[in-house]
Parts: structure tokens; C-alpha cells; sequence
């Protein structure tokens, strides 16, 4: 997390500089906060879609005509919920985070110049280990032998693709846009035959999909 933490310090550091130096009209930073919904797209578990937040900065700039640029770093926790039973045979919803950061780099068409934009574009997502809380840790998931446990070796990267739309004023904007991440998040499982084995032979697939509502307020 140190690492996430130090290349989101870097990024903004070299956002702002970039900003200061193209300080044009239609450049701005832009100050984001929100909340999301997640969940798991997978064949091997039964999910259940959870509430997370993310919050970050970004930086807008005209590119040509009606079309702007937006760099954007975020940090970001993810929820979503697996079928599961407790080690005294309760059925429970057990909640797995998933927390990181994130770099974006969007294309932006202004429907309404400084009001309304559709956005989208390539997001890079920086990964920590998916995580449960402590008494859940030994629930079984239901339709395998694994623990909750034996999940959190997620992909440290992902590639997600994002779609969104933003109205407003030049100040203040609500945003409203989903994320699809298009790389498989339990790949790295795949290189452990006896985790495979305890999924019921099966290789392990997941993708993550994120609905998020944000309010922004460029400075």
C-alpha cells in the first residue's frame, strides 16, 4: 500500500505542475468524492453486490474543438459479498474489500460546453489483496472447499475500461459512470493446482464491475 500510495503522490505532484503550466481556459482541477456499487462476474461463486467509496483529483483540459482530455487519480474500496458458510454451518453473506488506486486517462466530448460531457477511456487499476473481516476468515464458500481466506491473492493490476457522463456547472459536476474490468481478477490463483483442485477442478475466473456516483468541484 506504501507503493500505491507514493506513485498516487508522484502522479499528483506531476498533475498539478501540468495544470499550473497550461493554465488556460478549460483547465482545471477538479477535487472528486463518491460512492459505488461492486460486484463479481463469475461462473465460480455466487456474488452479491456491495456499496465502497472512492475519492481523488483530476485535471481537465481542452484537446480540440468539443473535445477535452481528463487525467485522473483516485484512490478506491470496493465491495461486493460471496455465498458462504461459518465453521458452525450457518449460511452467510461474507463481504470481501477491495481497496487501490487507480490512473485514468479519458477522452471527453462536451454535449454542452462546460455543462455536459460523455466520457470514457482506459483506467488503470492498482490492487491490494482482497480482504474480509477476521471472524470470517475460515467461512467455506459455498459450492467449493476454499476459505474466504484463500481468496485475497488477487491481480495487482488490472485494466478496466470506463464509461461515464458528467453535467454541471464549471464549478461543481455529478458524475455517474461504470467500470468494467476486462483482465481476470483471480488469475494469479490459477498457477495453484491444489487451490484449483479445492474450487472443484475448476480454473478460476472473476471480472469486477463498478457503478459509481461522484461529485466533483474544480478549483
Amino acid at each position: 500500500m506504501k507503493k500505491l500510495i507514493l506513485a498516487f503522490s508522484l502522479g499528483l505532484c506531476s498533475a498539478l505542475t501540468l495544470a499550473q503550466y497550461q493554465n488556460k481556459d478549460g483547465n482545471r482541477i477538479g477535487i472528486t468524492g463518491g460512492i459505488s456499487q461492486s460486484n463479481l462476474f463469475s461462473s465460480n461463486f455466487s456474488a452479491k453486490p456491495g456499496i465502497g467509496f472512492n475519492g481523488g483529483l483530476s485535471v481537465r483540459g481542452n484537446y480540440y474543438n468539443n473535445w477535452s482530455m481528463i487525467y485522473g487519480m483516485q484512490f478506491f474500496q470496493n465491495t461486493f459479498s460471496l455465498e458462504t458458510t461459518t465453521p458452525t454451518l450457518q449460511k452467510k453473506d461474507t463481504e470481501f474489500n477491495l481497496a487501490g488506486a487507480q490512473i485514468r486517462l479519458l477522452l471527453s466530448y462536451n454535449v454542452v460546453k462546460n455543462h455536459v460531457s460523455f466520457d470514457f477511456g482506459p483506467v488503470i487499476q492498482i490492487n491490494d489483496k482482497l480482504k474480509t473481516d477476521d471472524g470470517d476468515v475460515n467461512n467455506i464458500i459455498n459450492g467449493t472447499l476454499l476459505k474466504a481466506s484463500q481468496l485475497q491473492d488477487v491481480a495487482k493490476v488490472n485494466g478496466n475500461v470506463y464509461v461515464g457522463f458528467s453535467a454541471g456547472t464549471r464549478r461543481f459536476r455529478a458524475i455517474v459512470n461504470y467500470q468494467y474490468g476486462v483482465n481476470n481478477l483471480f488469475n494469479k490463483l490459477n498457477s495453484d493446482d491444489a487451490l484449483i483442485l479445492l474450487n472443484g477442478n475448476n480454473k478460476f475466473k472473476g471480472n469486477i464491475g463498478t457503478i459509481s456516483g461522484q461529485l466533483l468541484f474544480n478549483l
